[in-house]
């Protein structure tokens, strides 16, 4: 918790977000996002244990990004804690693993993300259909078209699809659709990257994110369908600048643009496939997420 308050650590921000975001609000702006950052720290013990330079890495990729990670129903950047392989191995011989902590930005900071860089002008808010709803959706020569009838009798235990209206940066309109089936395989690309042996059964068990079946009826749960629609509709757009230690949900891996450090020797190892997660509000992820960089199952890879 140390590292954040550190005065090179502060210039350093300082300095990064007066460069990309203007010099007026830089200070205020590190101030703010101290308090956030070491308070997510302090209610985690699994953050706690997290290497300092990781620490460091995502705290100056915060200002890289321009975002926070202040707390919320729509929150734009969340802390989560990853178990990476060190490459060494104990007496044993099994790998050892030690705690990374990576900034995940939300869909809704992806959103502002990509408004901010001239992208898209404005997104609508998802919208679930449900079983006795009217849809229908339609791909004409690349111009996209959707037709919805709320039907206040549907049956709101059985989600069919999630949607979103995009309006692009020259005007014109894109649509994120997706279909139950769609969810479906997503949840079982999240059992096999969530996968643990069990000592008892001898074998590995897949175990999705608990959001797939976490509504009423062992349904998705609906905030996090949003989530999930507003993650994926960008897939096909430009990528946006992040820091080596910060990932999109939509991405199965850290990845680094520039080095925005000021650091020599550092060996911080991409990440493999990450967690399904939530984002409005995340889902407690206090536990951390083990991750092995030579696995390559992804939900995000083939959808």
């Amino acid at each position: 918790m140390e590292v954040v308050k550190d005065d090179l650590v502060r210039q350093r921000f300082i300095q990064l977000w007066g460069d990309f975001w203007g010099e007026a609000g830089a200070e205020a702006a590190y101030e703010r996002e101290a308090i956030h950052f070491n308070r997510l720290i302090s209610d985690s013990a699994n953050l706690k244990a997290c290497t300092p330079v990781s620490i460091f890495i995502a705290f100056i990729d915060l200002a890289v990004c321009g975002l926070s990670v202040e707390p919320g129903v729509r929150a734009l950047a969340y802390l989560q804690p990853r178990g990476y392989k060190t490459g060494a191995k104990d007496q044993s011989g099994k790998d050892i693993y030690e705690q990374r902590c990576t900034l995940t930005i939300s869909g809704y900071g992806e959103l502002i993300q990509r408004t901010r860089a001239g992208q898209i002008r404005h997104a609508d808010n998802p919208v679930i259909v449900y079983e006795g709803d009217g849809f229908s959706f339609t791909d004409h020569n690349g111009t996209k078209s959707v037709e919805y009838t709320l039907n206040i009798n549907h049956n709101p235990e059985r989600p069919v699809a999630c949607f979103m209206r995009i309006t692009r940066a020259d005007g014109s309109i894109d649509y994120a659709v997706l279909l139950e089936e769609d969810w479906r395989r997503l949840a079982g690309y999240s059992g096999k990257a969530n996968k643990k042996w069990d000592n008892n059964r001898r074998e590995y068990v897949e175990t999705p994110n608990a959001l797939y079946s976490s509504g009423e009826g062992n349904r998705i749960d609906s905030g996090f369908l949003m989530a999930k629609c507003i993650k994926h509709a960008f897939k096909t757009y430009p990528k946006m600048r992040i820091g080596k230690g910060t990932t999109y949900e939509a991405d199965e891996t850290p990845r680094q643009d520039n080095d925005f450090y000021g650091m020599d020797g550092d060996d911080q190892q991409a990440a493999a496939p990450a967690r399904e997660e939530s984002f409005a509000p995340a889902p407690d992820t206090s536990a951390g997420v083990t991750v092995d960089p030579s696995q390559s199952d992804s939900d995000d890879e083939t959808f």
